[in-house]
């Protein structure tokens, strides 16, 4: 399972003090793409599980994931004998209309595609399923 985890803070509704909220996003066993988001407060100690799901995660638990751990690049681990698995796999996944998947295919063959680390891996086990052979690097302050 790939996940990831960020920190943001607030003040408390309750009592002013500092809030913490944890937002998630990690591939589950089931091979899906989740995330959550639960917070607490160091001062009054109120706290819970704040809101979940699947699929498209919220732009605040992206742009907080990508903020503190930098994007991750999905490139194709080698030559691929057709492109049409790794097209039907963009166009199902990314919901993209054909000339889209054509272009993020040549971005995946070259540069690669960037995300969070769980987005890229979530496309990487879709690709392998598919027997496409991806990799999976860390652009951000903690890979290389």
């Amino acid at each position: 399972m790939s996940a990831q985890t960020a920190k943001l803070t607030s003040r408390c509704r309750a009592c002013g003090g500092t809030l913490i909220r944890q937002v998630n996003q990690f591939v589950d066993d089931a091979g899906r793409l989740c995330w959550d988001t639960g917070f607490s407060c160091e001062s009054c100690g109120d706290g819970g599980c704040e809101d979940f799901g699947s699929g498209e995660t919220p732009g605040y638990i992206r742009d907080a994931l990508l903020a503190e751990h930098g994007p991750s690049r999905l490139r194709l681990a080698g030559p691929v004998a057709g492109m049409v698995p790794v097209l039907k796999v963009l166009r199902e996944e990314l919901r993209v209309s054909l000339p889209q998947a054509r272009e993020l295919a040549g971005e995946l063959a070259g540069p690669g595609l960037t995300g969070t680390s769980a987005e890229m891996e979530y496309l990487n086990l879709r690709l392998r399923r598919r027997g496409i052979a991806a990799e999976v690097r860390s652009d951000g302050p903690e890979g290389g």
